[in-house]
């Protein structure tokens, strides 16, 4: 299977199924003398793992990542970094009548389409536990990016039509409660909202905002890798995200030119925008100023309502899905989202090192 590998500097392969023995991440292009250890990855794996609250699967999983390699002595040596997580709380069973049709909103009729053969257990490699790879290697380039002072965190922004007030933003409450909302008021009506759908046996889709913090100037490149189209690929390449749009986004289509453009300004600290319309990029590359996106996530397919599919022997039929699922896939991809962005920008970062003549000189001189 070909698609299972991101980045050119910074280089991602992962590997693994929902049902199989394990899944895990091969992080190739690390620099050496970064402090590493299970606990740096760890702890962004905690945040995604399944049967963390009532609003999650209660597919219970200890998520406990294992390094193979690239690390010694706590330390990166520049060599490639395998992660392994295994799985351990399979119920393969509930799986088992799905070999046999398509459920609505899934991937399996395109996986067999192309392949003619796929791994029906939980979705397999479509299964949105293949995150876990994602979130492992993302821990790491989140590490490095912090050596460079570039910080990047997600939160929700929107479920079921209810969106948070930005005025009433707080950042630490955003780690402080199962959905991940940074407004208290909008954390009560949204999280009733997600009770009822899953009482009814429905799912609710929703909106993921993700910043990012002192990125420098000069990022992306301006043609084919440029920053937004890198971000919006890594972002895109998450299974359940069914739009992305950066800075004024869908709003700027809306508007005029004298409303949208971000004008220049000279202070102390140079060359700043008086308004950051643009989300931080101009031209495919960063202008300095903070980068900011959203994500729109579809809802969870797998609900426990009855729906109408066809079976392989060409037989429309009536299904209801078993198993353990997610009423609503956002809370446990706001970390998800941070680890694809800080993939992308790191690989960009890197590249970045050889767009000038100085930058080489001030390694090699």
């Amino acid at each position: 299977m070909s698609g299972s590998v991101f980045g050119n500097m910074f280089k991602v392969s992962t590997f693994g199924e929902s049902h199989g023995k394990a899944l895990g991440v091969i992080v190739d292009g690390c620099p050496s003398g970064v402090s590493l250890c299970e606990e740096d990855i760890q702890k962004y794996l905690n945040r995604r793992k399944p049967g963390q609250s009532n609003v999650s699967t209660p597919r219970k999983e200890a998520d406990e990542v294992e390094i193979l390699s690239g690390v010694f002595e706590g330390k990166t040596t520049g060599t490639p970094i395998a992660m392994m997580v295994r799985n351990t709380s399979q119920k393969s069973a509930d799986y088992s009548e799905i070999a046999s049709y398509y459920r609505p909103g899934h991937a399996d009729f395109t996986f067999d389409a192309k392949y003619g053969f796929r791994d029906y257990r939980g979705g397999g490699r479509s299964s949105g536990r293949e995150t876990l790879a994602r979130v492992a290697a993302g821990a790491v380039a989140l590490k490095v990016l912090k050596e460079l002072g570039i910080e990047i965190f997600a939160y929700t922004y929107e479920i079921g039509g209810i969106t948070i007030d930005e005025e009433k933003f707080d950042k630490d409450f955003i780690m402080n409660n199962e959905l991940y909302i940074p407004d208290k008021d909008a954390l009560e009506k949204i999280r009733n909202l997600v009770i009822e759908k899953k009482a009814e046996g429905d799912s609710i889709g929703g909106v993921i905002k993700c910043k990012v913090k002192n990125l420098m100037p000069g990022i992306g490149e301006p043609v084919f890798d440029k920053l937004d189209a890198n971000i919006a690929k890594a972002i895109m390449s998450i299974g359940a995200v069914k739009a992305f749009e950066i800075g004024n986004g869908v709003n700027a289509s809306k508007i005029f030119g004298s409303e949208n453009n971000d004008n220049f300004i000279y202070t102390e600290n140079g060359i700043e925008k008086m308004t950051n319309n643009s989300g931080g990029v101009l031209g495919g590359i960063s202008d300095g100023d903070e980068v900011y996106f959203k994500a729109y996530f579809k809802p969870t397919p797998s609900i426990f309502k009855e729906q109408k599919t066809v079976n392989k022997d060409g037989e429309n039929i009536s299904i209801n899905i078993k198993g353990r699922h997610d009423p609503i896939i956002v809370p446990r991809a706001v970390v998800v989202v941070e680890a694809m962005t800080a993939l992308a920008i790191l690989d960009l970062v890197m590249l970045n090192t050889c767009s000038n003549i100085d930058n080489l000189k001030k390694v090699y001189k």
